[in-house]
């Protein structure tokens, strides 16, 4: 039983990486993504996008105990593709087409016939355009940073 659950693991990774990459991207990115693909198989829903909240629980100190920070607006969706495969997601905020997206695109990864396409057609350039962005951001932070030092009297 642990050697099944070992075997799933690199599976699961891969799956929470694309999952993130597909609830951070906007829904702008994801439209245009999920336009290159052409057509797509045909799918039903098992739970339409439902908006509603959920609790976010931070840390203090990053390891300290934990507490409760706040709620945010999330979206789920699951589908249920012809082939087989179920599709779920989970995106922050209202947005139904995203969640929508987000659980078709995650369903499809799940078929061997559509996995790279997808990988190499929205998965990868969503990971990167996110990366560019947060590099673009952290170098304006970085431009603006203030750095404060104390000189000491009487040396």
């Amino acid at each position: 039983m642990k050697q099944q659950a070992a075997d799933a693991a690199p599976g699961q990774a891969a799956r929470a990486a694309w999952m993130r990459v597909l609830a951070l991207a906007s829904p702008a990115e994801l439209d245009r993504a999920c336009a290159g693909l052409g057509a797509l198989p045909a799918h039903r829903w098992l739970r339409r996008p439902e908006t509603g909240m959920a609790m976010v629980r931070a840390r203090s100190g990053g390891d300290g105990g934990r507490f409760n920070l706040g709620e945010m607006t999330l979206t789920r969706c699951t589908v249920a593709l012809e082939d087989g495969p179920v599709g779920v997601a989970y995106v922050q905020g209202r947005d139904a087409r995203h969640a929508e997206q987000a659980a078709l695109l995650d369903g499809l990864l799940q078929l061997p016939a559509w996995h790279e396409r997808v990988r190499e057609g929205v998965i990868a350039p969503l990971a990167r355009a996110r990366e560019e962005r947060l590099s673009r951001q952290s170098a304006q932070d970085a431009a603006t940073r203030v750095e404060f030092f104390t000189m000491v009297r009487g040396e």
